[in-house]
């Protein structure tokens, strides 16, 4: 391989973790409810991940039929994490949010065993604990009228709907390229989450468009799309712990955008998660 190709694929992929990590932002700036949110961002990611098939004349139909229905079950998956993730964030921070996101690395290993069989490492178990430590460090006081305990507990939620999202698509939908599973499970998440619309999102400003189309197009389907193809280039060891880097760009991009800066404890117990996170991510690629 090129060294120019793997270099300009090494960009591509920060970019695209920079633009996921951007969608953090857009839970804050765009004022309507994180259902609706989820809405619009499935039918523009939608939109765009149908071009991007048609335009790479791509292959989308399935091999067997229970595997709509398996498809199914992976979009309902996402739909929960995408508006609880976006939920997490409007009811306390960005930070909090994609912090609590970030527990579904050590949730995933806890997890895999009921697929494969694979024995919980003591390493894994000590992952789990600094994710423990972690959360309760975040956590100012255990109630649910705190809006940082509820942005934790949204998050944790979101956080375990990915990781079963994650691990199914991974042993039972393993054969399809990742813009063809993405676009099934778009699909399901707009028709799941669409008959709760709010009728006064329609009603909503030309900028409020604005920011919905760029979610789903730009900070959606191509940031995706990027990840997809930096799998092609790089070992997935390098494009797990690349990934951890989401929680910082995201953090970093609510301090300059939205003047959100988190506290210390949010600090160090995201400090502490984010590494068990990278930890199990390599762990994991590397089996």
């Amino acid at each position: 391989m090129r060294l120019e190709t793997r270099h300009l694929s090494l960009i591509q992929l920060h970019f695209g973790i920079l633009l996921l990590g951007g969608t953090a932002l857009f839970s804050r700036i765009i004022p309507l409810p994180a259902l609706d949110i989820t809405v619009w961002r499935s039918l523009f990611a939608a939109l765009a991940i149908t071009l991007l098939l048609l335009t790479t004349r791509s292959r989308v139909r399935l091999e067997a039929g229970r595997e709509y229905l398996l498809v199914v079950g992976l979009g309902l998956l996402f739909a929960v994490h995408w508006a609880t993730y976006f939920h997490a964030m409007q009811v306390s921070s960005v930070a909090v949010g994609i912090v609590a996101l970030f527990t579904f690395p050590v949730m995933t290993v806890f997890l895999e065993p009921f697929f494969h069989g694979r024995r919980v490492s003591g390493v894994d178990l000590l992952g789990a604990a600094a994710v423990v430590v972690g959360v309760y460090l975040m956590v100012p006081e255990f109630s649910l009228d705190n809006a940082v305990t509820q942005g934790v507990l949204w998050g944790l939620l979101s956080a375990l709907m990915y990781a079963l999202r994650n691990v199914i698509q991974r042993h039972h939908f393993y054969r399809y390229p990742g813009k063809v599973a993405m676009f099934y499970q778009v699909l399901v998440v707009l028709a799941v989450t669409a008959p709760f619309l709010s009728p006064a999102s329609f009603h909503g400003q030309v900028d409020v468009w604005l920011l919905l189309v760029l979610l789903g197009v730009v900070f959606t389907a191509l940031p995706h799309t990027l990840f997809a193809n930096a799998l092609r280039h790089h070992s997935a060891v390098s494009v797990s712990l690349i990934n951890c880097l989401q929680v910082v760009y995201a953090t970093v991009l609510a301090a300059i955008v939205l003047s959100e800066l988190p506290g210390s404890s949010t600090i160090v117990g995201g400090a502490l998660i984010v590494a068990a996170a990278a930890l199990e991510s390599v762990r994991s690629a590397k089996r």
